[in-house]
């Protein structure tokens, strides 16, 4: 009996009164059970109303009365909010592996991951949420078997199947899982948003269904594995558009001052994110861009897709590639100006400590920041300073922090076939670097 009343006291709770409020089908200004059961009269007769499409897929039905219901049942949970800081770990089960596997081939090998004083970290999961981390990033590829060699060398492998212990590991640790949709086989990125090979031979109204139906069902799998994302990516860097075609065939870029192929991108985004919605509701959607250095480009980017749903503006910031955080500072106020009520995350960031990541600002950084542990642990005290005079911003996730060959046979072993230097482990020693503990003064005012 105790939990009927919880659950009829549940779904009276009303949301914020608001003149367009999601799955207010009576239009009193709450979402309730009265809403409920409108809407379960107006299915039964076959009727509509302004509000009843809850789900927004065109038509009133059975659907919209379980959207209505998981929104309401939601509004008991604890809205995901306030600052987070962490790292996109998404190769860490294969150096986990690597490590394994090298100490089983020689026993006295000393690999593994080491404190910065040099203490063996049994769980790294555990260890870096004990340093102030609060949440993890984790990417996903449609069918990473179909990447190249060179792409799976550098980091590509992760399919659902291979991520879903991993979300599961974070969310069970308590950090907050975000979650990096790359609708394509390998990279997505800027200068390559390719198909998936599964999905090349689709028409616009076929991938439009196909992507909510793989989000949806990737989701529904991690939801039920115990790894439900708290923010979802609907593409990653998708500065010019995605799923895009094959390389020779029609592309589909979305380019700034050409109207052409941005409705196609919207509908699928919009697609996308009706997914996200329905299976985790209270997950925070989140449209990633970076073109930081190229401003123009970037707000016309948001301009153009003010009318799909989301939450979260998503930005990368790498200074090696987008200069001096000067840069960074103009576009988040910006931001913060013209598209009110979005908060803004900086989704992927890093700076080496040794053997310079070159870019076209390369030069520029290392004279601020030099390449060196101290180098790099002074790039995030200052990030960290600027990020709090936007009060929008409310995340720091670290690029690729995980990599660590430290010990690891070249020939047999190697996770990555080149060292990334931007990581917070040291390839020379296994030990982590001063940067991996400065991160969490983020989450101080």
């Amino acid at each position: 009996m105790k939990k009927i009343f919880l659950l009829l006291a549940a779904l009276t709770v009303a949301l914020s009164s608001q003149a367009a409020l999601k799955g207010d089908v009576n239009g009193d200004g709450e979402v309730s059970i009265a809403d409920v059961t409108m809407l379960v009269d107006l299915v039964l007769n076959d009727n509509s109303s302004d509000n009843s499409d809850v789900n927004a897929d065109g038509e009133t039905g059975i659907a919209d009365v379980t959207a209505l219901v998981g929104i309401i049942l939601s509004q008991g949970e604890e809205e995901i909010a306030g600052r987070v800081v962490g790292g996109d770990i998404s190769l860490l089960p294969t150096y986990e592996e690597h490590q394994a596997a090298q100490l089983r081939a020689w026993s006295s090998s000393p690999t593994g991951y080491y404190t910065m004083t040099g203490q063996r970290i049994d769980d790294v999961i555990t260890y870096v949420k004990e340093q102030g981390w609060t949440a993890a990033r984790v990417r996903l590829f449609v069918n990473p078997a179909n990447a190249s060699a060179e792409d799976v060398g550098q980091g590509v492998r992760q399919s659902l199947e291979y991520i879903t212990p991993l979300c599961a590991r974070i969310k069970a640790a308590g950090l907050r899982l975000m979650l990096d949709f790359h609708y394509s086989d390998s990279w997505a990125d800027p200068v390559k948003q390719y198909t998936p090979a599964e999905w090349v031979g689709l028409n616009d109204y076929q991938l439009t269904n196909k992507i909510y139906e793989y989000t949806k069902a990737c989701l529904e799998t991690l939801v039920a594995a115990g790894g439900a994302p708290d923010y979802i990516q609907t593409g990653n860097e998708i500065s010019y558009g995605m799923l895009w075609g094959k390389r020779g065939g029609t592309l589909f870029k979305c380019q700034m001052g050409d109207d052409a192929n941005w409705p196609r991108f919207i509908s699928l985004l919009k697609s996308a994110g009706k997914a996200c919605r329905e299976v985790c509701p209270k997950a925070k959607i989140i449209l990633h861009n970076e073109r930081v250095a190229k401003p123009e480009m970037l707000y016309n980017f948001y301009t153009k897709l003010s009318g799909v749903d989301y939450d979260i503006i998503g930005l990368s910031y790498y200074p090696y590639y987008h200069g001096l955080l000067t840069n960074l500072d103009n576009v988040l106020t910006r931001l913060e100006t013209v598209y009110l009520g979005k908060r803004i995350m900086i989704v992927e960031t890093g700076y080496a400590h040794q053997y310079a990541i070159s870019g076209d600002y390369s030069t520029q950084a290392q004279a601020v920041w030099p390449v060196t542990q101290a180098g790099q642990k002074q790039f995030v005290t200052d990030l960290i300073a600027m990020l709090h005079k936007h009060e929008a911003v409310d995340g720091i996730f670290w690029w690729f922090p995980e990599a660590n060959e430290y010990g690891l046979d070249w020939t047999n072993f190697r996770v990555n076939d080149a060292w990334y230097n931007g990581n917070l482990w040291s390839h020379e020693t296994g030990r982590a670097t001063q940067a991996l503990y400065e991160l969490k003064n983020f989450l101080n005012d």
